[in-house]
C-alpha cells in the first residue's frame, strides 16, 4: 500500500508561442518608410525643377537600362553597391548655363575696371571678352595706333604689363585652369635665324604673357596650355594684314563638362 504523501508529480506543458528574433519583422517595415520617405523627397526636388530636368528624370525611369538621347548614365559601382550617379544632358545644360553667367560677370567686371582706370582707358577698346567653346577669352588685339608688343619680337609694352597684372589678379581667385593663345598677322616674319616664323612668333608671345601673369601672381598650376597659331585662325581673314590679327588670347576655361 502506498503512502498517501508520496503522489505522482504533477508535470504542465505550455504551448509554445514563437515571436521571433528581435529585429526581424520591424525592420522590413522601417526599411519600407524610409523608401517611402526617399521617394518622397525625390519627387519634392522633381516638382521644384525646370521642364527640362523634369523630362529628364522621367526619362530614366522609364528606360533605366537603356541610353537615351535625353539620358546619359555613367555608373560609378563595385562589389560593395556605390550608388550609380546619373548625370543628364539637361542637368549638364543647367551648370553650364551657370557658369557662362558667372563668366559673363567677371568678364564684364572685369572690361569696367579697365575702362575706369585713365592709365588703361586708351586700350580698353582693344580688349574683346566674349564666352566662346571653351570659356571665357580675353583677347587683347592691336591696332595701328596702339600694340602690346615691340614690333616683331615678344618684348610687352610697358602698359600691356600692367593689363596683365590686372588680370592676373581676377584670374587667381577663380579654379579655373588657362589656355593662352598668340596670333599674328600673314606678314611674313624677317629675321636673320634660319626657320624662324610666325609660328615660333605667336608661341614666344604666348609664353610671355604667362610670365607676367605668373610672375604677377597666378599660380603656375592654373596654366593648362600654350598656343602658338601665327596666321592660321585670322579675326579678319578678309584683311590678312590688318592689326586686328595681331593679338593675344587668354582662355578661361570652363569647369563643366561640355552638356553635349
Amino acid at each position: 500500500m502506498k503512502n498517501n504523501d508520496q503522489q505522482a508529480p504533477i508535470i504542465i506543458k505550455k504551448g509554445k508561442h514563437s515571436h521571433g528574433h528581435h529585429g526581424g519583422s520591424w525592420k522590413v517595415a522601417y526599411a519600407d518608410f524610409v523608401t517611402a520617405l526617399m521617394a518622397l523627397f525625390i519627387v519634392l526636388w522633381v516638382l521644384g525643377q525646370d521642364q527640362k530636368v523634369i523630362e529628364s528624370v522621367a526619362g530614366y525611369f522609364k528606360d533605366p537600362i537603356g541610353f537615351t538621347e535625353k539620358l546619359k548614365i555613367i555608373s560609378v559601382g563595385n562589389s560593395e553597391g556605390v550608388p550609380i550617379q546619373i548625370y543628364s544632358v539637361a542637368i549638364k545644360e543647367q551648370l553650364r548655363e551657370l557658369e557662362i553667367k558667372r563668366l559673363e560677370e567677371l568678364g564684364n567686371a572685369l572690361k569696367e575696371e579697365l575702362m575706369q582706370n585713365p592709365e588703361f582707358q586708351k586700350l580698353a577698346e582693344q580688349i574683346n571678352i566674349e564666352i566662346v567653346n571653351e570659356g571665357l577669352r580675353i583677347e587683347m588685339t592691336e591696332s595701328n595706333n596702339n600694340i602690346f608688343f615691340e614690333v616683331g619680337t615678344a618684348n610687352l609694352k610697358p602698359e600691356a604689363v600692367k593689363i596683365l597684372q590686372q588680370i592676373a589678379l581676377n584670374l587667381q581667385k577663380l579654379p579655373n585652369k588657362l589656355i593662352i593663345e598668340g596670333h599674328t598677322d600673314s606678314r611674313q616674319y624677317i629675321s636673320g635665324a634660319k626657320g624662324y616664323s610666325n609660328f615660333e612668333l605667336s608661341s614666344e608671345r604666348a609664353n610671355a604673357t604667362r610670365r607676367t601673369l605668373v610672375g604677377s601672381g597666378l599660380e603656375p598650376s592654373k596654366i593648362d596650355e600654350i598656343r602658338g597659331y601665327a596666321d592660321t585662325r585670322l579675326r579678319d581673314p578678309n584683311d590678312p594684314y590688318s592689326a586686328v590679327n595681331r593679338r593675344t588670347s587668354l582662355i578661361i576655361k570652363f569647369l563643366t563638362e561640355s552638356p553635349e
